[in-house]
């Protein structure tokens, strides 16, 4: 499946077992030191657009999402763990890299939406529901809901879509009570990062999250993993320019998928990989990256 991704062979990295790659990040293990037996995870430039990852990078784009990331779990530690271990990472990869604990990760996908739009938006149109939670009639594109939701979704083989479901398959694939517990936690995170995001200009329309539980050994708690509250895994749309019934402005890959469907000629339905991105389109993708990584933290990039 990797080959038709055209992801590229991750580069080796001294110490350490390459185990995975995916769309964007690469994951080591490090087998000596300090840290032996953790993992070594790596974001790289890659972008993925439609299910292809693309063969243009989007420089940057790696560090970019490792310090947002890092920001949000700093901003989320009162609320619940995560698992970072360490930023002191080998300097081929300084920057767009964290050592981290190895969990046993939950099959699911957590998604919170605060917002109408997307797979949710398509569902909703259909059925009057999104995963199997009924909404009012009348919502539109970028409608906010009258609450947010807990959305879950089936993790896919890599290059196949993640599928919604309802609540009752997490329960089926992880039991009652940690079901609950994913839903609670993923709730809390959305409402936290919402009210932040808010106070600095940007509604956070919905995000996917990720948590897997340490070992029995060293308390068995559920924990934030992989990366988090990034363009890459929410939206993100300007406060000021936001209006219900039309595609909303949004700092994330949204011109890379606009290029590809309008511009570049390229067919989705082909099954041919998309073209390479023109120079413009690379610098705008990354501007709107930069642009939500100072407008979320105040640092400048």
């Amino acid at each position: 499946m990797a080959a038709e991704l055209n992801i590229p062979a991750a580069p080796a990295i001294e110490g350490t077992t390459h185990l995975h790659s995916g769309k964007v990040r690469d994951l080591y293990r490090i087998d000596a030191g300090e840290h032996e037996g953790r993992l070594l995870m790596v974001a790289s430039d890659r972008i993925s657009a439609y299910d292809f990852v693309l063969d243009t990078p989007i420089p940057g784009k790696g560090e970019i999402l490792t310090r947002m990331s890092l920001w949000w779990f700093e901003q989320l530690s009162g609320l619940v763990g995560n698992h970072v271990v360490s930023t002191d990472v080998p300097a081929s990869v300084a920057g767009r890299a964290v050592i981290c604990e190895r969990l046993e990760m939950f099959p699911v996908e957590c998604v919170a939406r605060g917002y109408l739009t997307g797979s949710g938006l398509l569902d909703y149109r259909r059925t009057g529901q999104v995963c199997g939670i009924a909404l009012p009639a009348g919502l539109q594109d970028g409608s906010r809901l009258p609450e947010p939701i807990f959305t879950p979704a089936t993790k896919a083989d890599l290059g196949d879509h993640d599928e919604n479901v309802d609540y009752e398959a997490v329960v089926e694939a992880v039991g009652d009570d940690a079901a609950a517990e994913l839903r609670m936690l993923t709730m809390e995170v959305y409402d936290k990062a919402h009210a932040l995001a808010r106070e600095r200009g940007i509604i956070l329309a919905d995000t996917k999250l990720e948590f897997g539980r340490r070992p029995a050994t060293e308390g068995g708690a559920t924990i934030l993993a992989d990366e988090v509250l990034t363009p890459d895994s929410s939206r993100f749309w300007p406060a000021d320019d936001w209006q219900p019934g039309r595609a909303q402005a949004s700092y994330d890959k949204q011109i890379v998928r606009d290029w590809l469907t309008g511009e570049s000629g390229w067919d989705r339905t082909s099954g041919e990989a998309p073209p390479p991105l023109p120079d413009a389109v690379v610098e705008r993708t990354r501007a709107r990256y930069v642009e939500a990584y100072e407008l979320l933290t105040g640092e400048s990039f």
